[in-house]
């Protein structure tokens, strides 16, 4: 098992260092189609997935899009100059750029320059403790569902079927752009600007800059640059997940009992960490069909200032049945069972306002304040954005 810095790394940037300047090439000069020299040789990580190098023509590519279209190369052929952003929905980075992107289509769609996203992951090759900053992975369905609560303006394609498109221009990480002339030669392959985080003023803005030179018809200013983000999510890693499902079996499951007094304390949440708490009972049907759903929340976001516990309202006489079922659920987090055969004092214990029925839920921050509380099954999703976008989580590094 990796630790330390390494057991951080899926959610760390991969560098790239940059390739030659288009400068060392031939001087700047007015925009017209490169000669015909060789391209900047590619560069790839370890040996892995060589970018697309500079003066290289775009290749196609045939696509869905979020909005029900296909998309190829062809679809935007009006267009004096094409982005292309290879991002995705789980990667803080490609978070924290959504809006800059959504500006950068703005700002410049009526001046000929045509800006698409592709998403290069294999959804399946993604850890659930990748996902500890979002609320989504990068499924199809997830992507529809983030391109439409960010009202998206440009086209969102998935890639994350065969990478068959993000095998020919080899990004490095989340966000990676590629910038296209007229004649579709790649002019710019790197970052939107220096500045990861919201918020903070970039000090070059170097996608804009390319742009920029490009409607000027001049050369850009930097052809090339490193790039921050989450790596690709390339198939053949898909062996993380059986690795870390091997990891997850071997956690040992336990069932504590706890009392009023120590369960009223316990959600004074004395700690300094977002606090899940489900109550369920292995005779409640909804209880038992979600569950799982609250192990993979503690999955994703137990590396952050959050921590899941649950609490079981079965008869302590019970307490082998409930137990068994949390070893199916390789429940891992902190559990407990109610030790009063009494589920009136268990109600009151746990929140005066819950009128009893199961399963309940709360999100409690520290100190004891209650920021969620539901009565009945809950929605997932709605949980997980609930829990992301609290300022104990957060979707940035």
């Amino acid at each position: 098992m990796r630790t330390g810095f390494f057991r951080r790394l899926p959610f760390f940037a991969v560098l790239i260092l940059p390739l030659r300047p288009l400068s060392l090439v031939r001087p700047p000069q007015s925009l017209r189609p490169l000669p015909s020299v060789s391209p900047i040789p590619p560069v790839a990580p370890s040996g892995e997935h060589p970018t697309l190098p500079i003066g290289s023509a775009a290749p196609d590519f045939k696509l869905p899009g979020v909005d029900g279209k296909t998309y190829t190369l062809a679809s935007f052929k009006d267009a004096g100059i094409l982005v292309i952003v290879f991002t995705c929905n789980h990667c803080p980075t490609a978070q924290a750029y959504e809006d800059r992107i959504i500006r950068l289509t703005a700002d410049y769609k009526d001046k000929g320059v045509a800006l698409v996203a592709i998403m290069p992951n294999d959804p399946k090759s993604i850890r659930l403790d990748e996902l500890g900053y979002t609320d989504m992975g990068d499924s199809f369905e997830e992507m529809k569902k983030r391109a439409s609560e960010k009202h998206f303006n440009f086209p969102y394609l998935y890639d994350g079927e065969t990478e068959a498109t993000a095998l020919k221009y080899g990004p490095i990480a989340t966000p990676h752009v590629f910038i296209f002339d007229r004649e579709r030669k790649l002019r710019y392959s790197g970052r939107i600007d220096d500045v990861e985080k919201p918020g903070k003023r970039p000090n070059s803005l170097d996608a804009r800059n390319a742009i920029e030179a490009l409607l000027q018809h001049k050369d850009p200013p930097t052809a090339t640059t490193k790039v921050f983000g989450c790596s690709i999510k390339w198939t053949e890693k898909s062996d993380w997940i059986s690795q870390a499902k091997a990891e997850w079996a071997k956690e040992p499951v336990k069932l504590d009992t706890v009392g009023e007094d120590g369960l009223r304390d316990l959600l004074k949440n004395h700690s300094d960490k977002l606090l899940l708490v489900n109550v369920w009972a292995t005779w409640c049907g909804p209880c038992v069909a979600e569950f799982s759903d609250f192990i993979t929340m503690n999955r994703m976001y137990r590396r952050r200032d959050f921590a899941f516990i649950s609490v079981s309202a079965d008869e302590p006489a019970k307490r082998d049945k409930a137990l068994q079922f949390l070893k199916t659920q390789q429940a891992s987090n902190a559990n407990y069972l109610f030790n009063v055969d009494n589920k009136y004092k268990l109600i009151e214990a746990v929140d005066p306002k819950w009128q009893g029925a199961l399963p309940y839920t709360m999100l409690i921050e520290p100190g004891g304040k209650v920021v969620y509380a539901k009565e009945g099954p809950v929605d997932a999703f709605e949980l997980r954005k609930k829990i992301v976008d609290n300022p104990l989580i957060g979707r940035y590094y």
